[in-house]
């Protein structure tokens, strides 16, 4: 390799570090203790179900929730009737959240533009990209999100969100979320059920 190539791959990488450290940054600013572990979490079942994922796509799962770190800006459930309205209104302000931080540590314009555009659609899918991303969101909330989600909103609550979060999986996303264990027997009950109702819909 020669010296200018391997000057540019340094340059890249750093460039995605800072991204990186600055995203864990503004999202360790949320209210919702679970939230930087999420964000971590998301990227490891990403790398699970994608052991090849691209820069854009690793960023866009570190990143996708980083609309709920800031508190004054965040969009608010209660601002929307409707939950797949709310979740993608969440999803495209973390894109508009996102792009100055990217743009800001230099990296390149095609990877911003494709990280963003991951954000805004990781709620919904559409593509091989970010259907994936949805499906390590959705694996994540089970694995991190779930116990802290009942102690605060209770079994109701957590169910409706769980029976949601169940249903847009993937059938090989099913599979892993069956396997997932709880210490606390009422948190294996309502994913049980929640796994026997998704069935039987």
């Amino acid at each position: 390799m020669s010296r200018l190539c391997a000057g540019l791959s340094l340059r890249m990488i750093s460039t995605i570090e800072c991204a990186k450290q600055k995203i864990r940054l503004y999202i360790a600013r949320s209210g919702v203790p679970e939230d930087p572990r999420h964000a971590d979490n998301t990227l490891k079942w990403l790398l699970c179900l994608e052991p090849d994922a691209g820069t854009a796509l690793q960023l866009a799962a570190l990143a996708h929730d980083i609309d709920r770190a800031t508190e004054e800006i965040k969009v608010k459930r209660t601002n929307f009737d409707d939950y797949d309205a709310f979740k993608t209104a969440h999803a495209r302000s973390g894109a508009e959240i996102l792009r100055p931080i990217l743009t800001a540590c230099g990296v390149q314009r095609d990877i911003v533009n494709e990280t963003c555009r991951l954000v805004a659609a990781h709620e919904v899918g559409g593509d091989p990209g970010s259907d994936t991303l949805k499906d390590a969101d959705s694996i994540s909330y089970f694995d991190v999100n779930l116990p802290l989600y009942y102690e605060r909103e209770g079994w109701t609550e957590t169910k409706r969100r769980s029976r949601w979060g169940y249903g847009r999986l993937s059938v090989r996303a099913k599979e892993i979320v069956k396997h997932i264990r709880y210490e606390e027997d009422v948190l294996m009950r309502l994913l049980r059920e929640v796994i026997n109702e998704g069935v039987e819909q």
